[in-house]
């Protein structure tokens, strides 16, 4: 098995071997979460976004048709899930490349949202990408995260580290938000957690890249995993 920095998403076994069964495993895991913040985000008529990771296309039906909705996914295996269900469906305002989330192949400023649903642990370089994401957010443009993250307490990161073999060898690798997002030139607008009890960190921010300003992440309180608790429980 080639150490996790060689690894590509499209290389590991949940993501090719198995993604005939992805959809069959993650739909009622991950897909209520996905479209409750794609439709918080109030995509506008005529807006661009961009979805890295599209994978099987669990989001796809959440983007209101009056946008253009491109996703990219470096695993072909997840593509050809995600093109079968936008033919079946006739979306016609979505777009589906197989691209490397560390290189898209976008001018710069080309869209309006980016959204990133559970890929950032998927790949071998985790700020770079960040980096290309801003890169093609325009300035003001937002951007959404959905993933899990090391957590702030001291028992459940231990837990992390305890199964971090086995991810590493499924394809994803736990990371530290404030790593992730250090330096980077963002105005956070959300960051909670459904409920005490998910794994899952919903991140909403701006691209404040124009301006030159910069979010202290590590300056994030160690609370941030409960608020918003109020939101429905997925």
């Amino acid at each position: 098995m080639p150490p996790f920095e060689s690894v590509q998403a499209h290389e590991s076994k949940l993501y090719a071997e198995l993604s005939y069964l992805y959809d069959v495993i993650f739909t009622r895991i991950f897909a209520p979460r996905i479209h409750r913040v794609i439709r918080s985000l109030q995509i506008p008529p005529g807006a661009r976004v961009l979805e890295v990771g599209v994978g099987t296309g669990l989001s796809l039906d959440a983007y209101p048709h009056h946008a253009e909705v491109i996703g990219i996914d470096l695993a072909p295996e997840m593509l050809d899930k995600a093109e079968e269900k936008a033919r079946r469906h006739g979306w016609r305002h979505i777009k589906l490349l197989q691209m490397d989330a560390l290189n898209l192949k976008f001018d710069n400023d080309s869209f309006d949202f980016v959204t990133a649903f559970h890929v950032i642990s998927v790949v071998p370089d985790a700020q770079r990408l960040m980096k290309e994401i801003l890169r093609v957010l325009r300035p003001h443009g937002t951007l959404a995260i959905v993933n899990h993250f090391r957590s702030t307490n001291r028992f459940f990161a231990a837990l992390d580290n305890l199964i971090e073999p086995i991810t590493l060898r499924l394809g994803w690798h736990t990371l530290d938000l404030r790593e992730v997002l250090h330096g980077a030139p963002l105005e956070l607008l959300e960051l909670y957690k459904t409920n005490r009890r998910s794994l899952f960190t919903i991140l909403v921010a701006r691209n404040a890249k124009e301006a030159r300003t910069r979010a202290s992440f590590s300056s994030v309180p160690s609370s941030y995993r409960e608020q918003r608790e109020s939101t429905p429980a997925s």
